[in-house]
């Protein structure tokens, strides 16, 4: 492990110690129904619960009402004013002493606070999305795991602090702190960003796309977190162990954090969600089978452990919502509004879901009680319901093993594409029936397949495949019939190239070895000699995929219309990846670009 790098990426900054400062805040108050710095005698289960409710709901509201504003009011929404959020979140906070001293008004006073802190802590999140993706991609991702990382160290602190006055000194000298931070990184937020001056309406198609591509990522980590929420809420029943645990969450949030910081320290990184969901997978559900058999102790561990997953999928969404801003032009606000609506409302009906179950077990208890009274009979009988549970005779662990165990499979299957992916998937082991009549459309297959086969065999594959496709226009190859040509032309392209890449000679001035990760592209193979040329670029030089993606593009002779509406961005998206393309290669005109991309060979290809 490179300890210098490690230690240069957890470097204090206003960035990463502002929104350390707030995530360590909000793990004192919103975060999953705990209060380790208010007394124990106010935290009743009615306080809890009403509390809970309301900031989740509300917080869930902000996010979702956040992507709406910037749809529907994109002027008015891109200045986010910290005053904005600031002052609920201090008002929430103030309503929470309040109702420690008026114990009538408890009640109320601790929902009204919950909603307040819910739409502050959701606009705080906002501004800290915001400057993170207007960063550049290796500052605001080092911030974001960083600013994580000291979450836990400044959380842990504030026990150094007595207890009496902490409760009063987060409205009043950390909320200021971590505000004042956030308003001196908002200023350096260049506002001239395609991200920031788009108009949603105005690119709907670019919107819906972003869309389709995201909503199954976010439901996949949302359901990690409903069953986090659950799991959570049946840990933290006593308020004592409530805190015991919220320690252990931030113990591994800490641990979390600084191995990402570590293996970021040592090779490049390129992470996918729902992959990352794949990997959580076997994990997760492994300890949810395990919950019913070790009982209540483990479930404490789980809930810590689940939250420390919890706090990477939270990292890996603030990631890609960024990276989505700035591969697309997107509004951050808005794709960050939508993702984390999804997620963290996943997870707020699975705390409060399993809030319900922890009712309805004391319920039970409640009956077993009064059946000991009325004679053993009614005792056996009340005996009987809270050894078995609230529903179909099974304890409590076991629903919640059951209910997680479904809802982490039927994401996974969502995940993996869900019966559209089934229906449409293909392998060479698969068993085929044959069509007993044949129509046109395999008579036009075979043709299309003599034709990729011959131009598999000729040196000059583009050509190849470029003339069989102009013979497929000329006869006429269109809607479906094109989709049953276009990939066997494209294999036909691929192959060929292959074949090329064979037959030149090696030497060229720069060379990839083979192992590299320009080997492949996206896990596809190479179109031909310039898009292998351009993975080795993107290696040595440090290109994005959406950069490497557009300066291809370029070096094919798109016009910026052109690329734009390949990629589904605006033309001021375009532009701004150019520039950044152009000041990496350190180049000024696309023939530069052309003249650097033909002095690549790559090897072995």
């Amino acid at each position: 492990m490179n300890l210098k790098a490690l230690c240069a990426l957890l470097r204090p900054s206003v960035a990463s110690l502002g929104y350390g400062l707030f995530l360590a805040i909000n793990a004192a108050s919103v975060w999953g129904g705990v209060f380790p710095f208010l007394p124990l005698a106010f935290q009743t289960p009615d306080v809890m619960l009403w509390f809970s409710a309301a900031e989740s709901v509300a917080f869930t509201a902000t996010f979702l009402a956040s992507a709406a504003g910037t749809w529907f009011f994109p002027a008015e929404t891109r200045h986010f004013m910290v005053k904005a959020v600031a002052v609920p979140y201090m008002g929430g906070w103030c309503l929470l002493i309040g109702a420690m001293y008026l114990n009538g008004a408890a009640v109320g006073l601790s929902c009204a606070g919950g909603t307040l802190l819910g739409v502050g802590s959701a606009g705080f999140y906002m501004l800290w999305q915001r400057l993170f993706a207007s960063q550049d991609a290796r500052e605001g991702m080092g911030n974001l795991i960083a600013g994580t990382a000291w979450a836990a160290v400044l959380y842990f602190a504030l026990y150094l602090i007595p207890v009496a006055v902490t409760a009063y000194l987060i409205p009043c000298v950390f909320l200021p702190l971590f505000g004042l931070a956030a308003v001196l990184k908002s200023r350096t937020i260049d506002l001239a960003q395609p991200m920031f001056e788009d108009v949603p309406r105005e690119h709907g198609r670019t919107y819906r796309h972003v869309l389709a591509t995201i909503w199954r990522p976010a439901l996949s980590l949302g359901t990690l977190g409903l069953c986090t929420g659950i799991m959570r809420s049946l840990a933290i029943g006593d308020p004592s162990v409530g805190t015991f645990v919220n320690a252990l969450s931030m113990g591994a949030m800490l641990v979390a954090a600084v191995a990402l910081l570590a293996v970021w320290a040592t090779k490049s990184l390129r992470i996918n969600v729902a992959t990352s969901y794949r990997a959580f997978f076997p994990v997760v559900t492994t300890g949810f089978l395990l919950l019913p058999l070790l009982g209540e102790g483990y479930a404490e561990g789980l809930a810590a452990g689940l939250y420390a997953l919890w706090s990477v999928a939270i990292v890996l969404m603030m990631i890609q919502c960024a990276q989505v801003s700035r591969d697309g032009g997107i509004n951050p606000v808005f794709i960050y509004g939508v993702f984390g609506g999804i997620m963290y409302g996943l997870h707020d009906v699975g705390f409060l879901g399993g809030s319900m179950l922890e009712g309805l077990v004391a319920g039970s208890a409640g009956v077993m009680t009064a059946g000991g009274a009325g004679g053993a009979g009614a005792a056996a009988v009340g005996g009987a319901t809270a050894t078995g549970g609230a529903l179909g005779g099974l304890p409590p662990l076991a629903l919640v093993t059951i209910a997680a165990l479904y809802l982490l499979g039927i994401m996974y299957f969502i995940g993996q594409g869900g019966f559209r992916r089934v229906l449409a998937d293909t392998d060479i082991n698969e068993i085929e029936l044959l069509a007993l009549q044949r129509g046109g459309k395999k008579r036009l297959a075979s043709r299309m397949i003599a034709r990729a086969d011959s131009a598999a065999n000729m040196t000059d594959t583009p050509s190849a495949a470029s003339e069989a496709s102009a013979s497929a226009s000329e006869e006429g190859v269109e809607g479906k019939d094109a989709a049953i040509a276009g990939p066997l032309l494209r294999g036909a392209d691929t192959v060929g190239t292959q074949a090329e890449s064979r037959d030149r000679a090696q030497g060229a001035p720069h060379s990839v070895s083979s192992g590299s990760t320009a080997a492949t592209r996206e896990g596809a193979a190479f179109r031909d000699r310039l898009s292998k040329q351009m993975a080795a670029v993107r290696e040595l030089y440090g290109l994005s995929a959406r950069e490497a993606e557009v300066a291809e593009l370029i070096a094919r002779g798109n016009t910026v219309a052109h690329i734009a509406e390949l990629l589904f961005v605006s033309e001021n998206t375009v532009r701004t990846h150019s520039k950044r393309i152009y000041v990496k290669l350190d180049i000024h005109k696309r023939q530069e670009l052309i003249d650097l991309v033909e002095s690549f060979e790559p090897e072995g290809r």
